[in-house]
């Protein structure tokens, strides 16, 4: 379970636009928590909002402003210091108080499984380390543990905070999220290439015959319209096999899951028909996308 705040913009770890719907007025930037959104528990609110000011304070480390790579490397390991410290009860340096003496208080009231918090902040430190390296992913195993790392674990805290547990709900979740990292990532090939941020994995370009430098280039071809296809259809099938946790989330919550699962399905319909002109056109939703949405998630 991956809800984003914004359709317009917001992505998945990192700062680029997202996929998924909000609810309520949106919060743009970190794309993995339904920020403010109408349909979030009110009581929820604020745990949700310490959580995402955590995320969003280290995706910023990672993303924005013109520091070097071994900086940003630096910043995210005291920033990890700073979450180790309060998870063992200590204070953290005064750098980021106002993001951890919330999130201090969160952790105590609501027993936040750590790790998965840290698993973020691995996320966006390979980000970093991936934008030096212009091969990017070998297959889709690489990528899936990249997303293991930095969405799933969303997903998996919302879970803990609706006390939703099983193995079937954490691998449906875990579907969703990835799903949701995916499209945003082939929502937002225009956007994430020119930065250095190569997420196609070599493996399905290899076999779609797709070419590196056209990719590079940004340049539609029959080879990567059939790659970008491919990929799509892949993050659909994680989709769908997540889906049916709609269910098993109870009230508003379930409610949210089911915008936030065909937001992202709705995006993937708008790549798939570019036919692989995503390359060098963003596709958004605009509002009749909102009552597609609307009513797939009354019949689901």
């Amino acid at each position: 379970m991956n809800p984003s705040p914004n359709p317009q913009p917001a992505a998945a770890p990192g700062a680029a636009p997202s996929a998924v719907p909000a609810v309520a007025p949106p919060v743009t930037h970190y794309e993995n928590f339904p920020v403010a959104s109408l349909l979030c528990p009110p009581h929820l609110r604020p745990v949700i909002a310490a959580i995402y000011a955590f995320a969003r304070t280290a995706d910023d480390i990672a993303d924005e402003g013109d520091a070097p790579p071994a900086e940003r490397l630096a910043d995210l390991t005291a920033f990890n210091a700073d979450l180790q410290a309060i998870a063992e009860g200590r204070a953290p340096s005064h750098r980021w108080a106002d993001v951890f003496a919330p999130l201090q208080a969160v952790l105590v009231s609501h027993h936040l499984p750590v790790p998965l918090l840290a698993d973020l902040l691995s996320a966006f430190a390979q980000d970093v380390e991936k934008t030096r390296d212009a091969d990017g992913y070998a297959d889709r195993t690489e990528l899936l543990d990249y997303c293991r790392r930095s969405a799933n674990p969303v997903g998996r805290l919302l879970l803990h905070l609706y006390g939703v547990d099983g193995n079937e709900a954490l691998s449906q979740s875990d579907d969703i999220c990835t799903a949701l990292q995916l499209a945003n990532f082939w929502q937002d090939l225009s956007v994430d290439i020119p930065r250095g941020r190569h997420y196609l994995p070599r493996e399905d370009c290899a076999a779609h015959g797709a070419c590196q430098a056209e990719l590079l280039e940004l340049r539609s071809t029959p080879e990567n319209a059939r790659l970008i296809l491919g990929v799509a259809a892949w993050a659909r099938a994680s989709m769908l096999r997540g889906a049916p946790l709609v269910h098993r989330l109870p009230g508003r919550a379930g409610w949210e899951l089911r915008l936030v699962v065909q937001g992202g399905l709705r995006i993937l319909d708008k790549v798939q028909a570019l036919r692989g002109a995503s390359l060098h056109t963003r596709p958004k939703l605009n509002p009749w996308d909102w009552c597609v949405m609307l009513g797939r998630a009354l019949v689901m």
